[in-house]
């Protein structure tokens, strides 16, 4: 369905390392610059942390999306998100989950952080960097990044199907895109998807010597939900090693879907692959199995791709 509009969930394909990696190719932002130097008002604790770590996921940064008040926030107002600086707040007094740079740990929190270091080093919003970093590089046509919960129509339908409800609930306006911000409130079509991973991963956004970095990995970091084949972390993008080749690219899930898009390494090739439900790697009730089904399909969606290269 081209034509239709499909929420891309959080965590989904981080346009945020778009952005950034953009900068650093035109040295407005450099992969060591730290918290503390661009963000001076986060915590103390987070200083050292540097944008490498923080588009890699080795930051240590909790996941503002699993703290209990953020939770308790979100389902006492489904449709209206705080401002988007306020979204860590909900992990402030959190410990680091780990010594910066030491471990692999995807957290919500990474991606946010880039977006305001974006919008400090640019001072701009960080919705207009991605019009001029993005958008209109890549033609993207159809794509937002909304702060509340409603979807121009055509969209394609997300729906909560738990087996005990009946009938499946539709999910698609449930929650404002705000309350993920550059962690996934990005709203997109299947085309644009496709134009966006092709473009971001073949290096249309930045230079050569950025792409070599975009594509250091930390072997074994996966992404969230992981996807198919053996999974390892770059810069904002995931390298997934299948059976018919390498892609490159990133998932996600929200309520009432799931994503995947990947590219070839060249970017000549693409995938998306959306499923207008929330699957994880926990069996649910009267469903187990489904989301290994899932990275099957993932796979076989990948081969399609690379086929006759």
């Amino acid at each position: 369905m081209p034509s239709a509009w499909t929420p891309s969930p959080p965590p989904a394909f981080c346009v945020c390392g778009t952005d950034a990696l953009s900068l650093v190719s035109k040295d407005k932002l450099s992969l060591d610059d730290t918290i503390g130097e661009r963000l001076p008002e986060l915590p103390d604790a987070w200083s050292e942390v540097t944008l490498r770590q923080l588009l890699n996921h080795t930051s240590g940064i909790p996941d503002f999306s699993l703290d209990e008040d953020y939770q308790k926030a979100l389902f006492a107002s489904f449709k209206k998100a705080p401002p988007p600086e306020e979204l860590l707040t909900y992990v402030y007094d959190e410990e680091l989950l780990f010594e910066p740079g030491s471990k692999y740990h995807y957290s919500n929190s990474d991606n946010i952080a880039v977006a305001l270091m974006v919008e400090s080093a640019t001072g701009r919003s960080y919705e207009g960097q991605l019009r001029e970093r993005v958008y209109e590089p890549l033609g993207l046509k159809k794509t937002t990044l909304p702060k509340g919960p409603n979807l121009e129509a055509p969209y394609i339908h997300g729906y909560d199907n738990d087996p005990k409800d009946q009938p499946p609930e539709d999910y698609s306006e449930i929650l404002a895109a705000g309350w993920s911000w550059a962690s996934g409130g990005i709203v997109s079509t299947p085309a644009d998807m496709n134009d966006f991973i092709r473009g971001y991963v073949g290096g249309d956004l930045f230079d050569p010597r950025t792409l070599v970095q975009q594509r250091r990995v930390v072997e074994g970091g996966r992404s969230d939900p992981p996807g198919p084949g053996e999974n390892s972390a770059g810069l904002a993008v995931f390298r997934y090693e299948t059976k018919c080749g390498t892609m490159w690219g990133h998932t996600g899930n929200t309520p009432g879907y799931t994503q995947f898009i990947a590219a070839s390494p060249n970017g000549r090739r693409s995938v998306v692959v959306s499923v207008n439900e929330q699957l994880t790697p926990r069996p649910q009730d009267g469903a187990p199995g489904v989301f290994e089904s899932l990275r099957r399909a993932e796979e076989r969606a990948v081969c399609a791709a690379l086929a006759d290269r």
